[in-house]
This record gives C-alpha cells, structure tokens and sequence, in this order.
C-alpha cells in the first residue's frame, strides 16, 4: 500500500521527465481549472434553461474533481512533507497555502448543502476558486520567475510602500488644512483625504474629491507629480529583479565551466566490504562521489543512512582527466628474442626519461616494479620521448 501510495503521490505533484501519467495528470488538471473558470465568468451571463443546466453539471463536475485530488494529496502528504509524522504531514499541507486555495476551490460549492441559510454567503466564498490558478503557477519556470523576483527584492519592495503610506498620510493631512473649512462635506476628516492622497499619488485621478483653493492645487500639482516617481520606485525595482534575474540565469549557462564527468559501475556482492554498510561510513577516494544506487528496479539517491544490500549497482562518478598538452604511451609487445625478454626491470638499459608504467601478461594487469622479470609475449606500457623500435603509439 505505501508503495502504491508513493506512486499517487509522484503522480500528482508536478510532472517528470518521461513520467507520462505524471504529465498527463498536470495538463488535466489544468485543463479542468480554466474549464471551471470559464463556468463561474460564463454564469454571471443571462443564458437560457439548457445552456445553464449544462453549466451547472460541468460545474459539479469540476468540483468533484477539485474534492478527489484535494483527498489525494491530503491523503499522500507524508511524502511531501517526510520528516514529520502522519498525522503531522496531514495537518501541514492543510495549513499551508496551496492546500487552503485546494480547500476553497471546492468547499463553498457544497457547504448549501448542509447550511441552507448561507447560501449568498458560500457563493461569494466560491470566488475563493480563481485562486486555484496559482496552482498552475507551479508548472512553469517562466510564472516562477515573477516568484523569485519578489522574494528577493521583498526589502525594497517594503521600502517602497512604507515611503508611499508615509507620503500618503503627510498629503492627506496637508490637504484637510487646506481644504476642510471649504469643503467641509469633501473633506470630513484626515481620512477623506487618504482617499484623495491615493487616487493622486498612484496617479488614478477618479476627480470625486479635488482642491478647489489656490493653496489646495498648487500643493495638489506637486503631489501629483511627486506621484509619478512614487509609483516608478517598486516599477524600478521590479524591473531591476527581472533582468537580475535572467542575467544570472544567462551566467550561468553562459560563464559557467563546463566539466566531463565519467560514471563507474560498481556491484556489491555477498561478502563485499561494503555490504551492511550505510552510506556514510564507507570511504571513497577523493574526487570520487557516488551517485547513484541501483537496487532491483529502483534507482535510490544515496543519503548518510541509506544501508547497502549483496546485489546492489553502485554507479560512482568522476571528473574526466583533462590536459591540454596530453600523455603519449608507447605500447610494446615483447618478442622471444628481444632484448628486455627474461631480464628484471631494474636491470633493464632504458633511459631516466622512460617509465614502464604497466605491464600486461595474458590476461593479468601487473603494477611494475624492479624486481619484476619480463617475458616473452608480455604487452609492456611505457612513458618516454625517446623512440622505441617496434613500439606502438597510445594517446590519452
């Protein structure tokens, strides 16, 4: 059951590469939300009998749907949230935002039923449900961008506001001085002119409430064009975020260095070192990391505490060797009557600037060293800038 439920779970959150069910879900789901939206505009509309029974049961159906994938993900939210319990994962998602904005897609549809009374109240909490366009937000890179901007200029963006209430508040005061005892029924206190202050400062200009005195336009005039920079402040900065933003997103596939990474596969069989052993005591050489863990049909990603099992795929990787210049070696086969045949390396007349660097005999890789008697048929590695007779060039 818990690995059926995993399955429901990756199948509705956002869509893998090559996870078609996945995909496929995400593209109905979104399909559905625009189908709902178009009902709930489509119903403000005087249509005739048919045409609104037709809407109504697309409607329900809507919610229908709406109500299992909310069952589903409260149902599944141990995956999303694995370091809390149950229950507590339960309760997390029904608390977070999406999982209110999933809630209210649906509920007020279906509250009439059990609360009669408060029908007109439950239709104005059905528009609750054009929120649930911010679920598509999820799907795309692009819509996360706007995200990401705010996040990271939410300082500024704070700044800015603040500087507007503040304007705000000194131009409402400022004009109820001027204007009160003129239009006493304009502007009735301080809070009349907030009012004026925010349709002028964010340049709206509705004109139900203006100065009629001298003083009252010529102050008007210069908040009005103190407005124009206000509003360009949190424009600017948005703007300045956008293009902070794909800069960086440019950087990176631009200026960043590209490295070749090679994959290793290693097995662990029964009585390997590495059986039993959780993935943080076992020591690797430097610059190698593992990657990945191939167990049965299921590609693990190796944490600390994550125990190693006899038949167990091990894909290890490493950075690529990389030289501009390279390695040239010289492959030699050694014949019955050459020179080196039967002799020790150590006794060998071979230059400082040659190194045997391997020695291969039938079908065993021998690490040389000077005791080591060369014979007939040995396949003999050698790093030299001296020429060899017979000797086969390797570049690496």
């Amino acid at each position: 059951m818990r690995k059926f439920k995993g399955r429901i779970f990756e199948i509705i959150q956002i869509g893998k590469d090559q996870d078609m069910a996945s995909i496929a879900f995400d593209f109905f789901i979104a399909i559905v939300i625009f189908i709902n939206l178009f009902v709930t505009l489509f119903e403000t509309f005087d249509v005739s009998e048919p045409y609104l029974d037709i809407l109504t049961k697309i409607d329900f159906l809507t919610m229908v749907i709406f109500g299992v994938e909310y069952a589903l993900r409260v149902w599944t939210a141990e995956f999303l949230y694995p370091k809390k319990s149950v229950l507590g994962a339960k309760v997390a998602f029904v608390r977070s935002f999406y999982g209110v904005i999933d809630l209210l897609s649906f509920l007020p549809y279906f509250l009439p039923v059990f609360f009669p009374m408060g029908i007109v109240t439950f239709r104005m909490f059905r528009v609750a449900r054009i929120f649930r366009l911010f679920r598509i937000n999820t799907y795309y890179d692009a819509f996360n961008v706007i995200t990401d901007v705010l996040v990271e200029k939410r300082d500024q963006m704070f700044s800015s506001v603040c500087i507007i209430m503040i304007l705000m508040v000194a131009s409402s005061l400022c004009m109820y001085s001027l204007e009160h005892e003129v239009q006493p029924d304009k502007f009735q206190n301080a809070f009349s002119g907030i009012w004026w202050a925010m349709s002028t400062l964010l340049t709206v200009g509705y004109g139900d409430i203006y100065p009629i005195t001298s003083a009252g336009r010529m102050v008007g005039i210069f908040i009005a064009f103190l407005g124009v920079g206000t509003v360009a402040i949190p424009t600017g900065i948005i703007s300045a975020g956008f293009v902070e933003q794909y800069t960086k997103l440019k950087s990176v596939s631009t200026y960043s260095d590209e490295t070749d990474i090679r994959f290793i596969t290693l097995r662990v069989q029964k009585g390997h070192p590495w059986e039993s052993l959780p993935v943080e005591r076992i020591s690797l050489p430097s610059g190698l990391i593992l990657a990945v863990i191939c167990r049965e049909n299921k590609t693990i990603v190796p944490r600390g505490d994550i125990v190693l099992e006899a038949g167990d795929k091990l894909i290890l990787g490493a950075e690529g060797f990389k030289d501009e210049i390279g390695i040239k070696l010289k492959e030699l086969i050694l014949r019955e009557r050459h020179p080196w045949t039967g002799k020790k390396i150590r006794d060998l007349d071979i230059s400082r600037q040659t190194l045997i660097v391997m020695v291969r005999r039938k079908d065993q890789i021998i690490i040389p060293n000077g005791s080591l008697q060369l014979e007939a048929g040995d396949m003999v590695i050698l790093y030299t800038k001296r020429d060899v007779r017979d000797s086969v060039e390797i570049d690496l």
